[in-house]
């Protein structure tokens, strides 16, 4: 009986090991993944992703123009396997995607007296690496926010929405804001992959 057990225990951890990841972690490392239309599946797992950065009332605009506005904070997550790779170097590859999640800024909240804590998600946007999909530029951009909430897909923004003339103009390392990365920037500045035209002090 014993034998019987111990031979069936061996034949399942085989099988795991052929089969490998469940397809709950094949979906985290797949992405992105586009519908038959072109448009993108928004990832349910991107908080298990590697969390880069948070800004907190950023704007790349006139300072006047969102003086007005309620505060948000913004959290930046990047598939896994593209962190791993820029890690080694310094680059993106291809597939890399970046989820942008923006949530309320809320004050007084339980026992904070000052300062703001995160609350609810009211966006969220994606950039997508495929130099194959999208050959002019080899980036492209989403969002999955409508005025009735989030969608589970989205086409890529038409290539005269201003995110691809900041991204291209205003970033440290192919397209994406690395200077807003800590860790990741000084990595750049090691492996020398900082664009040459990238400016710190230019201002849209």
């Amino acid at each position: 009986m014993k034998t019987s057990l111990s031979l069936a225990l061996a034949v399942l951890l085989a099988s795991i090991a052929v089969t490998g990841p469940s397809r709950a972690q094949d979906r985290s490392t797949s992405a992105p993944v586009f519908s038959s239309a072109g448009e993108l599946q928004r990832p349910p797992d991107y908080r298990d992703w590697v969390f880069l950065t948070t800004g907190l009332g950023m704007t790349y605009g006139p300072a006047e123009a969102a003086a007005g506005r309620p505060l948000m904070f913004d959290n930046v997550f990047v598939t896994r396997e593209a962190h791993r790779e820029f890690l080694r170097s310094g680059t993106w590859p291809d597939r890399t995607m970046f989820i942008l999640e923006l949530r309320e800024a809320l004050t007084n909240v339980s026992i904070n007296n000052g300062g703001h804590t995160q609350g609810a998600v009211r966006q969220i946007e994606a950039a997508v690496k495929d130099r194959q999909r999208f050959p002019d530029g080899g980036w492209a951009y989403f969002s999955f926010s409508t005025r009735s909430g989030l969608t589970d897909s989205a086409a890529p923004l038409p290539a005269t929405a201003t995110c691809y003339s900041c991204h291209r103009a205003n970033t440290a390392v192919d397209n994406t804001f690395v200077q807003f990365y800590p860790t990741l920037f000084e990595v750049a500045k090691r492996l020398g992959t900082i664009k040459p035209t990238y400016d710190p002090a230019r201002k849209p």
